[in-house]
């Protein structure tokens, strides 16, 4: 029987990895506790994960300012820090390797989370969501619009978010630039009403970003170790609206990308039916494999014969998992033996303690029942 393309070992000039089945970053809100610390809870569920080719953390914020959600750790102080490196530690004795994803939400927050302030954002426009929060959902509001020097502030957290995640032991980074939170917002027309340097044409929308990416490399870390994640066709989330220039902006971003020599692009295909969208790209890997030269990560409800397919027919590297994840902790093996895999629990994805999150049995315990 032909090796599966998922399982053969992958090897650029920025990462080796042992496969190619890549654990997707998924918010699973455990770290309640003062100070959002990572905990041994978190230490054992990342461990026992630790075969996947790549894993990338749930998103960890990287300042005050950018929580959007309880009990999710963050990466900006010693303790946290700290914290990570119990965990880090634990994957990379079992050889994985290991990216952290970090984050800032803008105005997919509340001030609840924030003392009281208002969340960030490119213009002051409320995206009519809602927020978990403390004393649980509530509606967003209109966030304040970020000024130039709280821009530039930003710009130096996600600098010094990505020198912690080094220090607190990852291999690399991953900036989530995705899925409707700040950068997104900053390259959606329809959430960014700027008319400064930060707004307007494609290429000010694109701006923040490519700051934060030239201002983590000033801060002395080597991009080879950045990864980024874009989400080109996400329409109806947290209020982002495709319009005309959307694909012509990430198009844009991606082609530039390729100056930078990241150590992947992660994108995501859609979320939602676009096919009758006539903004939506409705392919998004076979849409920007020809425009991107170097790694590529695709996501986005992929099964095993879908991520054997997309690597095999050269659209993709690497291919990430999201919730088959959490319920399969060693979801290389299953692939491996081509076994049946387990479904999770919807109701705990989000909640507190074991339950949920680090009790799904590998085949092996399931065997010795």
């Amino acid at each position: 029987m032909a090796e599966q393309p998922l399982l053969t070992a992958f090897h650029s000039d920025k990462l080796n990895l042992n496969n190619r089945v890549v654990m997707a970053p998924m918010t699973r809100s455990r770290a309640d506790n003062a100070g959002n610390v990572p905990n041994d809870l978190m230490v054992e569920y990342y461990s026992q994960r630790a075969t996947a080719g790549l894993i990338i953390s749930e998103g960890v914020f990287v300042s005050p300012e950018a929580v959007g959600y309880i009990n999710v750790p963050g990466i900006y102080t010693p303790e946290q820090i700290a914290g990570w490196k119990k965990v880090t530690a634990a994957v990379r004795a079992k050889g994985g390797k290991f990216f952290a994803q970090i984050w800032h939400v803008g105005r997919m927050s509340h001030p609840d989370l924030l003392g009281g302030n208002l969340p960030l954002s490119a213009s002051a426009l409320n995206p009519h969501s809602q927020v978990f929060t403390p004393t649980g959902m509530k509606d967003t509001v209109a966030p304040a619009a970020m000024t130039t020097a709280q821009i530039k502030q930003t710009v130096a957290d996600f600098a010094q978010g990505a020198k912690n995640a080094l220090e607190a032991g990852f291999d690399g980074m991953e900036i989530h630039s995705s899925n409707g939170y700040l950068f997104h917002q900053f390259f959606n027309g329809t959430s960014n009403h700027r008319t400064d340097e930060y707004g307007g044409s494609i290429e000010n929308r694109a701006r923040f970003f490519f700051e934060v990416l030239d201002a983590i490399k000033a801060a002395g870390v080597d991009l080879g170790k950045v990864g980024a994640r874009l989400n080109p066709s996400l329409d109806g989330l947290f209020g982002m609206t495709l319009d005309a220039e959307t694909i012509p902006t990430f198009d844009y971003i991606v082609k530039r990308l390729n100056d930078y020599g990241l150590a992947y692009l992660h994108l995501s295909e859609p979320f939602t039916d676009v096919s009758k969208n006539e903004f939506a790209e409705p392919h998004i890997a076979k849409h920007y494999r020809p425009m991107y030269q170097g790694t590529l990560i695709i996501n986005g409800g992929f099964d095993q014969e879908k991520g054997n397919k997309v690597i095999a027919d050269g659209d993709a590297d690497l291919v990430a998992y999201g919730t088959l994840y959490i319920s399969n902790p060693d979801l290389v093996e299953r692939f491996a033996q081509n076994e049946p895999l387990a479904k999770g629990d919807k109701d705990t994805f989000y909640t507190p303690g074991s339950k949920g999150y680090t009790d799904y049995p590998a085949l092996a315990e399931v065997a010795a029942k």
